[in-house]
C-alpha cells in the first residue's frame, strides 16, 4: 500500500493498494507477470498459461525463478472506482499503472533487478513502458499481444465506442447508478466478440446461424461480475498510450509476441515491424492463424510459443 500516490494528471490518492501474488522463492531472479485490461493477476495461474509455462522444466520454472502479479490499479483487489468513489476515482494511465508496479516491487518487496517482463495485451503494452522508463533494471522484455505504437484506429474506436455506449446509457446516471446499467453486459460481450476470439476459430464454433445465436445468448446470459465505472476506467486508461517516442532507449533484448489473426493488432499494417527497427535488439514471433487459435486471445495459450520463449531465457541467460 502507497501512503499517498500521485498521479500523472496531479490527482492524489492516499493508501493506493496495489494487490500481488508471487510464486516461487524470493531469493531467485525475478520475473514481472503484466496482465490484461480487466484481467486479475491470478490469470497467470490458469492451465493454458501458467500450466505450460511454470511447472518443473518448463520456460518459466517457479522452482527457479520467484514469479511476481499484480492485479492493476482499478482491477480486481487494488484500489478502483468501485471501492466507493465512484466517477470521483482518479484518472489513471498506463503510466501510473507502470509507476505502482514499480513502488510495489522496489519499495515493497525489495526488488531492485528483474530476469524478465512478460506482458499481455494491456499488460503487453506496459511492458514496452518499463522497458524505456527503466532501461537497466530487466535482462528481457516480452510483450505479447501488443504493439508500442499509439493507441488509435479499430483498437480505439472499439474501446471508445465500449465506453460510450454505458456512459450513453441513462441507467449508468453519470456513474452514480445504484444497479449496474444493462449496457454493460451487451458492451462486454460485443467488444469481446468482435475484437477477440479468431476469424477461423468463430468460423469452426458458429458455421452455422443457429450456433452463432447460441454462442450470443451464452454470452448474453452469462454472469456479469463486472462494475460500469471499473470498466469504464480500465478501457479508458489506454487513451493516450504511445511507446513509440522511447523505443531506443530499450537496453534490454525484446521478444514480441503476436497472433496473425490478432483482431487489435492486425499485422499486415506493418505498423509493429516497422517500429521494431527502433529497437537495438528485437524479434518478432507471429504466431500463425488457425482455427486453434483465438485471434488477440491466443497468447493466453502459452503452448503455441512455450518452445520459443524458452530458447529466448536460454539466449539471454547467456548475455546476462
Amino acid at each position: 500500500m502507497a501512503p499517498q500516490f500521485t498521479f500523472h494528471n496531479g490527482e492524489q490518492l492516499a493508501n493506493l493498494k496495489l494487490h500481488y501474488i508471487t510464486l516461487g522463492d524470493p531469493k531467485h531472479p525475478a520475473i514481472l507477470y503484466l496482465h490484461g485490461t480487466y484481467r486479475p493477476a491470478s490469470d497467470l495461474l490458469s492451465k493454458d498459461f501458467g500450466g505450460e509455462l511454470f511447472g518443473p522444466g518448463q520456460p518459466l520454472d517457479a522452482s527457479k525463478y520467484y514469479i511476481i502479479a499484480t492485479d492493476g490499479i482499478g482491477v480486481g483487489q487494488s484500489s478502483k472506482p468501485s471501492d466507493g468513489l465512484r466517477a470521483r476515482f482518479p484518472q489513471y494511465n498506463y503510466e501510473d499503472m507502470v509507476q505502482a508496479q514499480y513502488r510495489l516491487l522496489t519499495e515493497g518487496l525489495g526488488v531492485k533487478h528483474l530476469r524478465l517482463i512478460i506482458g499481455n495485451s494491456m499488460g503487453g503494452m506496459q511492458a514496452w513502458i518499463w522497458g524505456q522508463k527503466w532501461p537497466q533494471m530487466m535482462d528481457a522484455l516480452v510483450p505479447m499481444a501488443s504493439q508500442p505504437g499509439e493507441m488509435s484506429s479499430r483498437n480505439w474506436m472499439m474501446r471508445r465506442l465500449l465506453v460510450e455506449s454505458i456512459k450513453q446509457d441513462p441507467a449508468w446516471e453519470q456513474g452514480n447508478y445504484r444497479q449496474q446499467p444493462p449496457s454493460l453486459r451487451l458492451a462486454n460481450a460485443l467488444f469481446a466478440t468482435g475484437t477477440s476470439g479468431g476469424t477461423l476459430a468463430y468460423q469452426a464454433l458458429a458455421p452455422t446461424r443457429a450456433q452463432a445465436d447460441q454462442l450470443v445468448q451464452e454470452r448474453l446470459k452469462a454472469s456479469q461480475g463486472a462494475d460500469a465505472n471499473d470498466f469504464i476506467y480500465q478501457w479508458q486508461s489506454s487513451a493516450d498510450y504511445n511507446a513509440m517516442p522511447g523505443l531506443g532507449r530499450i537496453q534490454a533484448p525484446v521478444l514480441v509476441i503476436n497472433a496473425a489473426d490478432d483482431e487489435r493488432n492486425p499485422p499486415e499494417t506493418g505498423t509493429l515491424q516497422a517500429a521494431l527497427k527502433q529497437v537495438k535488439n528485437a524479434r518478432l514471433l507471429l504466431i500463425p492463424a488457425s482455427a486453434e487459435t483465438r485471434g488477440h486471445g491466443t497468447t493466453g495459450m502459452a503452448r503455441f510459443y512455450a518452445r520459443e520463449l524458452g530458447q529466448f531465457m536460454a539466449e539471454t541467460e547467456k548475455n546476462r
